[in-house]
């Protein structure tokens, strides 16, 4: 290779790595995302933690990204953030409202409800006009079996890993987020929280990142979108 070609050759991978950098500090640790504390509403060892996956979301710069949105425990209104707070050593009752459609799991060994307390969660399904059907108690959510997985919401440093059912194929999804209305599912699951201080990451498995290649990319690898972590305070 002639002088001039490796010149070339290695401004464009020192370009590469710039960008990649930017990114980084953009997308990470550079965020500027609300963290919602739940560490100050924990009673008994154990905190309640609300999180709702929609279609699209209300920011500005990605507004039809797939997204999670955290529940503000005080004021009950929904925070754009994937990142939230929870004490050491806590029994965690997660909820999700599920208001995105269904989209296949590429392994359907994550439709398994993994890491639980019990290895369960119990599923809801709510209709368009707000009537709730019966409660389910799963071990699985087989997203080959029937339509019916809109995320997943996993833990992989607790070895948690938890199928987010879907409404049904059929339904109206909601078209303005935060969702209020409109057909979901209610998904509760328990998990425990190390006895050490820590910030954990969280993340949906499912490639729902429309757009990019296999759909790994945008809104799954970013904070705020589907994407998050979950400090843990001692």
């Amino acid at each position: 290779m002639s002088l001039p070609a490796r010149i070339v050759t290695l401004l464009v991978a020192f370009a590469a790595v710039v960008a990649g950098a930017v990114f980084i500090v953009v997308h990470y640790i550079g965020s500027s995302l609300t963290v919602v504390n739940y560490a100050p509403q924990a009673s008994g060892g154990t905190v309640n933690v609300v999180l709702q996956e929609d279609p699209q979301n209300n920011s500005s710069s990605k507004p039809d990204w797939v997204s999670y949105f955290v529940q503000d425990p005080k004021t009950k209104a929904w925070v754009h953030t994937t990142l939230f707070q929870v004490p050491a050593g806590t029994r965690v009752n997660m909820t999700i409202l599920g208001y995105d459609g269904c989209t296949p799991l590429r392994n359907n060994y994550f439709s398994k409800v993994l890491g639980t307390a019990g290895g369960i969660a119990s599923v809801q399904q709510v209709n368009g006009k707000g009537v709730a059907g019966p409660t389910q108690i799963v071990s699985k959510v087989d997203s080959w079996a029937g339509c019916n997985v809109g995320h997943t919401f996993a833990i992989p440093g607790l070895n948690l890993f938890v199928p987010v059912a879907s409404p049904p194929a059929t339904a109206t999804l909601c078209s303005t987020s935060p969702c209020t209305s409109g057909a979901h599912a209610v998904e509760r699951f328990s998990f425990y929280t190390p006895k050490h201080a820590g910030t954990f990451r969280w993340q949906c498995f499912i490639p729902c990142g429309g757009g990019f290649i296999d759909g790994n990319g945008g809104p799954m690898q970013t904070l705020g979108y589907m994407m998050g972590n979950m400090e843990v305070s001692a």
